[in-house]
């Protein structure tokens, strides 16, 4: 029967975002970005101590953004958690996106910011990275001229894990005095480098961050929102009252404490996320450069064929066909044992 309610034409313009993560429990997992190392030892044992009665209480947030303001070099006011880094996305649109009014998506790119677009309401104005998987920083200027309420900036971005320049950061914010400017770092500490010591300097700039990574907290969806006091003090109009769970923000606190294994973690990737393009590229497939947890990989024509016998033999990697071309495929940095297993398996498809 269908259903005669007055549903808003943005949702039944759309399909339902869906995931393709579910049986993926005992596979390979290098389709999500997830730190398939898991978390901090730390970040169980703080688990494991919460309480009944603290499990059947209402969260309490000022410790823990003080604790977590202080790891980001912040204060305490320029500083929102969020239920993943997908609710800090949601409420720049909440908070500055009014129907049919414009924002600017660089893309390929994270699906939630054209997913929350549409839902919104908003003109999306994509503008398309090159061959290289260069920053399109050209286009970004050009789109500023359509006065934009929000600019979505993916550094490291995802899924090119190519990097934007600091200065070219900085011309967009130059530039877009009246636009927030969204510079989404979930990956930051691959990457080495943040924007977010700027947010006092640009009232205009907005940090999201993520605990989903490094952290490897992706289970207990926390991220992190962070932008000047006055600013931030309007998103909070929009943010509802206890959307973050008294796990993650046991986890978290327990996680930035133990900075060995996170720097540990890094270093891993990083080794072996040059290992892999190494290895790719003597197989004759093209990488690009990358700054995060993962690889961009054109296999060309054969390639989503390949990516479908290597789920069949229990090995995930993310099919990025649509967005970046046919044969591309996004592949998390995973572990040693996880990388040499992938490898060995695309040889056989050689």
């Amino acid at each position: 029967m269908k259903t005669r309610l007055p549903v808003r034409k943005a949702i039944l313009a759309r399909r339902a975002y869906e995931p393709p993560g579910e049986g993926r429990a005992r596979k390979v997992r290098l389709d999500f970005n997830e730190n398939t190392a898991g978390c901090s030892p730390a970040v169980l044992r703080a688990l494991a101590k919460l309480t009944a009665k603290e499990l059947a209480t209402y969260p309490e947030y000022a410790r823990t953004t003080r604790r977590l303001a202080r790891h980001f070099g912040i204060a305490p006011e320029e500083l929102l958690l969020t239920n993943g880094g997908d609710e800090a996305l949601r409420l720049m649109f909440d908070t500055f996106v009014d129907a049919g009014s414009n924002v600017v998506i660089c893309e390929p790119a994270f699906p939630m910011y054209r997913y929350w677009g549409e839902i919104h309401g908003a003109k999306i104005l994509a503008v398309r990275y090159g061959r290289g998987m260069v920053f399109p920083l050209e286009g970004v200027m050009r789109a500023l001229a359509q006065n934009p309420r929000v600019v979505f900036v993916c550094n490291p971005n995802n899924p090119t894990g190519t990097l934007a320049r600091r200065e070219e950061i900085e011309k967009i914010l130059n530039a877009a005095r009246r636009t927030a400017v969204v510079v989404d770092e979930a990956y930051a500490e691959f990457a080495g480098v943040t924007v977010m010591p700027w947010i006092r300097r640009y009232p205009q700039l907005f940090v999201v961050r993520s605990f989903s990574k490094t952290a490897g907290l992706a289970g207990l969806r926390l991220g992190a929102l962070a932008a000047c006091r006055e600013s931030m003090a309007l998103v909070r109009r929009a943010a509802g009252p206890f959307s973050v769970n008294v796990a993650a923000l046991a986890a978290a606190e327990a996680a930035v404490a133990d900075g060995r294994t996170t720097r540990r973690y890094v270093s891993n990737v990083m080794r072996l996320r040059g290992w892999l393009e190494d290895k790719l590229n003597r197989m004759g497939v093209r990488t690009y450069p990358s700054a995060a947890n993962f690889v961009l990989a054109d296999f060309g024509e054969r390639g989503p064929g390949m990516f479908r016998r290597l789920e069949r033999r229990g090995i995930l990697v993310r099919d990025r066909s649509k967005e970046a071309g046919p044969g591309h495929a996004r592949i998390t940095i995973g572990t040693g044992a996880e990388m040499r297993t992938l490898v060995k398996e695309i040889q056989r498809e050689r």
